[in-house]
This record gives structure tokens, C-alpha cells and sequence, in this order.
């Protein structure tokens, strides 16, 4: 795929440029929580915007029903984004209507605006070739060349993201040349030992690519709500934990091949335990209790690995040349449970391997639990995408980007 350093060469001076990025931040009652989304884009707008191209920067924000939605507006993210930048940056009431043409129009070389959530338009997630299509042919007559920089949406097979590069001369901006060339460095000539740790609530979300991981990993960690699908599968009583029970029978035949593969399933040997799901907002303390994993009450819940798994998971990471983390080890926004998350982004830290962190809840407890984002060798803004590349599947908005 050509690069946005190819189309810089090419000259950009006057040129509108459309800009897939992904600014679906969190919002707290419309208060951005983390702003990493945003900062991942700066290089893209701001290399073009410095070499004189009139920037047109698109995303969506959150799950809007195809229509306008005050709840999901890019209003907040276009003011940051102009903080960041130091520059002001127009916002476009709508994606495709006079508001954006209007602002397009309006553009000086070197300016920077922002059109609405792409997810209003109901073209923008359709599965209608057709209706798809429509709206890429009414984007691509706001702008002269494409640059895809959203990582986290191209395992979506959406307009902006599959259809849109079709129809405009396309290249690659710098955040997912990064991700591209991180994930090569996971599955292609991969250091090892490679170790990789699993968490996040199901393990439904994981399986398929833990069936690729036991062809290639020296050692597989599980946490978080999934753990208590596999230490069911080994027969343990998991009290009301997190359970998928129909997830058994393959967690079962994942557990026998990891153990004829020779690769090494690490599981929890203790979780910190209460009796129900923490208050997120409150925080309020729930007296939590530490028990073997063997040994689960029935009346309780597993929230997070305990201490002595917090020891055994850092001690596995420690040799390790490179790492894959992708969900926390238990409920890390509440601090009775934020232990096990907290020890593993430790172990990353002072490894001496090369570690990277797969987006979503992962990297998002980087920054809450208040680790240093330059210790990590590569913090990743595409969970989804991470996992998907590394499940080998074809994802469309790398795909439309080759040539």
C-alpha cells in the first residue's frame, strides 16, 4: 500500500484531503475520558495540514441508529482535536449536506475541519453494496485524495472505510502504517519466547484467536471473565462468575492441544472474589476476598487474579522477547479489582522484550491506572482490528488501501 510519505512527495499544497481517522472516544455526560484516539491521529492532520492540504477529517463516534444523534456528536472531539492540534478546526453539522460542503468550501490551504459521525448517515454501516456505495460517492465529492489513519474500524466493511477508497486516489497514513508494521512483528519472524495474555469478559470474543495463537505462541495467559470459562472446563467450582457454558467444549479441546503443542496455558491459581458485580461509578469498597481458584465459594464472584497469579503471570512474562496483551485480568475500574490488570502492565513495562498493548479496555487501563505510555513498545488503538489480523482474517479497510 502507497503511504502518506508518497503522497506528501507528490505535493499536497491545495489538494482536499479526506481523512479516515478513529475519534471514538469515550465520553463521560459529553466529557472526553481519553483523549488517545485523538493524539494517535496528530501525525496524519497535522504533516498534511503543515504542507498546505486542505484537510477534511471524518470518524464515527459510538453506535448511532443510521440518524442524527445529539449523544454521539464529533462536536467535542473536532474542539479537542483543534487544542491538540494549536489551530483552529472547523465542525461540520452534517457528513455529506451543506453544512460539510459549506465547510469544505471554505478551507484555506492548511486548514482543518471536521465533518459530523459518519454512523448518521445510514450508508455509512449498510450492508446494501448499493446504499453503501451512495454515500462514498458523497463523500468522495468533498475531497481529491483519501488517507486512511481510523486503524480501529478497518475490520468494518463500511463506506468511509471499504467503499470510499475506491473512488479516490489512496494512501495510507501514519497510524496504521505503525499498526500494520506491529502486527507484522507478531506474526511474521516473531522473537521469542512470545507470550501472550488474554483477558476482557468473554471468551467468545477470543476463541478464534487463540486457535491461531496455539500454533504460534510459546505461552498463552488467561485472565479476566474468560479465565472462568476455562477454569470451569478443568472442573472447578466458579461460583456466580462470568460463565460461557456453551464455550466449554472447544475451551476443553484448546486445553488438550495447548498440552500436546507444547505450549504453555497459564491459568489462574487464586482470584480476588465478593458477591456480586462492584458499583463502577461509586467505587464504593466491597470487602473483596482472596481464594484458590479450586476453591470457590458458590455464592461468590471472580473479579480479578489474586496475588499469588499476579506473581505467576509477571514470572511468566519476565523472559519473554515479545508480548501480546489484549483485556484486562479482572474489573480495573474499580480499585479492589484493578490488581491483577495493574501487575501485568508492570511485567510490560520492565520487560526487556517487545510489548504491545491490543487496544480497547487494555489500553484504556494504561492510561486510567496511570502507567507511562512510552514504557509500552506499542500501544495499539484497534482491539477489534489487533485481533482480527491476528486471527488471519482479510480486513477491508487494509485490503481497499492495496493497490
Amino acid at each position: 500500500m502507497k503511504t502518506i510519505d508518497e503522497l506528501l512527495a507528490e505535493g499536497v499544497a491545495g489538494r482536499r484531503v479526506f481523512v479516515r481517522a478513529d475519534l471514538n472516544v469515550p465520553l463521560d455526560s459529553g466529557t472526553i475520558t481519553d483523549d488517545g484516539r485523538i493524539r494517535a491521529v496528530l501525525p496524519t492532520v497535522k504533516a498534511l495540514a503543515d504542507a498546505g492540504a486542505k484537510v477534511v477529517v471524518a470518524s464515527h463516534l459510538g453506535r448511532p441508529k443510521g440518524a442524527p444523534d445529539p449523544a454521539f456528536s464529533l462536536a467535542t472531539v473536532a474542539s479537542r482535536l483543534g487544542e491538540l492540534l494549536r489551530r483552529g478546526v472547523a465542525f461540520a453539522t452534517d457528513t455529506v449536506g451543506e453544512s460539510a460542503k459549506s465547510a469544505v468550501a471554505g478551507l484555506h490551504d492548511g486548514d482543518v475541519a471536521v465533518i459530523e459521525n459518519l454512523r448518521f448517515n445510514a450508508g455509512e454501516t449498510s450492508k446494501d453494496d448499493a446504499e453503501r456505495g451512495e454515500f462514498a460517492d458523497r463523500l468522495a465529492a468533498l475531497a481529491d485524495v483519501y488517507v486512511g489513519d481510523g486503524f480501529g474500524a478497518v475490520h468494518r466493511k463500511h463506506a468511509s472505510v471499504y467503499d470510499l477508497p475506491a473512488r479516490l486516489p489512496h494512501y495510507a497514513g501514519y497510524l496504521i502504517a505503525t499498526e500494520v508494521g506491529v502486527l507484522k512483528k507478531l506474526t511474521e519472524d516473531v522473537q521469542r519466547p512470545y507470550v501472550v495474555a488474554l483477558g476482557g469478559a468473554k471468551v467468545s470474543d477470543k476463541l478464534a484467536v487463540i486457535d491461531q495463537l496455539l500454533a504460534k505462541a510459546d505461552r498463552l495467559l488467561i485472565g479476566g471473565g474468560m479465565a472462568y470459562t476455562f477454569l470451569k472446563a478443568k472442573g472447578y467450582e466458579i461460583g456466580v462468575s462470568l460463565l460461557q457454558e456453551d464455550q466449554i467444549p472447544v475451551v476443553q479441546e484448546y486445553i488438550e492441544r495447548a498440552e500436546k503443542s507444547g505450549v504453555e496455558l497459564v491459568l489462574p491459581v487464586d482470584v480476588v472474589t465478593s458477591t456480586g458485580f462492584p458499583d463502577l461509578k461509586a467505587k464504593a469498597p466491597t470487602n473483596p476476598t482472596t481464594v484458590a481458584a479450586d476453591a470457590m465459594p458458590a455464592d461468590q464472584m471472580g473479579l480479578d487474579i489474586g496475588p499469588e497469579s499476579r506473581k505467576l503471570y509477571a514470572s511468566k512474562l519476565a523472559d519473554a522477547a515479545t508480548v501480546f496483551w489484549n483485556g484486562p485480568m479482572g474489573v480495573f475500574e474499580h480499585p479492589d479489582y484493578a490488581e491483577g490488570t495493574k501487575a501485568v502492565a508492570q511485567a510490560l513495562v520492565e520487560s526487556k522484550g517487545f510489548t504491545v498493548v491490543g487496544g480497547g479496555d487494555s489500553a484504556a487501563a494504561v492510561r486510567i491506572l496511570g502507567f507511562d505510555e512510552t514504557a509500552f513498545g506499542h500501544i495499539s488503538t484497534g482491539g477489534g482490528a489487533s485481533l482480527e489480523y491476528l486471527e488471519g482474517k482479510t480486513l477491508p479497510g487494509l485490503a481497499a488501501l492495496e493497490d
